[in-house]
């Protein structure tokens, strides 16, 4: 067994072309200090790699580039692409009109079509068909209803 064979069995992965980097948990370039910048604990750093949620932490998104790794976690049953931080752009920012969407679209499901409160969060429409109080005919709690006269637009 000290040679291998020409019938000894290999192991092949048809779908890696090894044009991918692959980096264990705290292995990649700048790993540490990005996690330290997601947490607040230090500076946006300038380089290094990070996955998207972690870019997405940083008010960044990767601006239309390519992933350049792939970070493994959990023995290899698990992995995310890495994005360059230097490549990385800015989040854009949604205008007046889609934020004043998206408030109308989660009004549709955090108002109940019977006593036409809105609560904070969605409502089981689905399956109840209306909020709980209504269901089970109690008063809702002040703190899970909604003013209606706020918005909770960020523009």
């Amino acid at each position: 067994m000290d040679s291998p064979d020409a019938n000894d069995l290999v192991d092949v992965d048809l779908y890696d072309d090894g044009s991918f980097a692959e980096f264990g948990n705290n292995q990649a370039p700048g790993a540490v200090a990005i996690r330290a910048a997601v947490r607040g604990k230090a500076p946006v750093p300038t380089e290094g790699l990070a996955t998207r949620r972690q870019l997405r932490a940083l008010g960044l998104s990767p601006g239309g580039h390519e992933p350049v790794a792939r970070l493994i976690c959990r023995g290899g049953n698990r992995w995310a692409w890495l994005y360059r931080v230097d490549l990385a752009v800015p989040k854009r920012t949604p205008t007046l009109a889609q934020e004043m969407a998206l408030d109308r679209a989660m009004a549709a499901r955090q108002t109940c079509p019977e006593c036409r409160r809105r609560y904070y969060a969605c409502l089981p429409l689905r399956t109840q068909g209306r909020c709980d109080p209504c269901e089970q005919g109690f008063e809702p709690s002040p703190d899970t209803v909604m003013v209606p006269a706020t918005h909770r637009l960020a523009a």
